[in-house]
C-alpha cells in the first residue's frame, strides 16, 4: 500500500483534524485512534491521533498540531 503525504488541518465544521494531500484532496476527517507517521526532529515516528481536553498525537509534543507533516 502506498502512503500519502499531506499535512494536518483543523476542520472546524467537523471539530476534528483532516488531511490535507492537495488543494482539493482532503482524507476525510480523522478519528480517534488513527495512525499514521509525523515528521519531526528530522525523521518520520509513528503516532496516532487522540482527544482529551485537545486533540494530541501520541508521543508527539506540539503545541499547535496544524501544519505538522504526516503521511498515512
Amino acid at each position: 500500500m502506498t502512503q500519502k503525504t499531506g499535512a494536518l488541518i483543523f476542520d472546524e465544521t467537523a471539530d476534528r483534524y483532516d488531511i490535507r494531500f492537495d488543494i482539493a484532496d482532503y482524507y476525510g476527517g480523522l478519528h480517534c485512534g488513527e495512525c499514521m507517521d509525523v515528521f519531526t526532529g528530522g525523521k518520520w515516528k509513528p503516532t496516532r491521533i487522540e482527544y482529551g481536553d485537545n486533540w494530541y498525537l501520541v508521543g508527539i509534543r506540539a503545541e499547535d498540531l496544524n501544519g505538522l507533516r504526516v503521511r498515512i
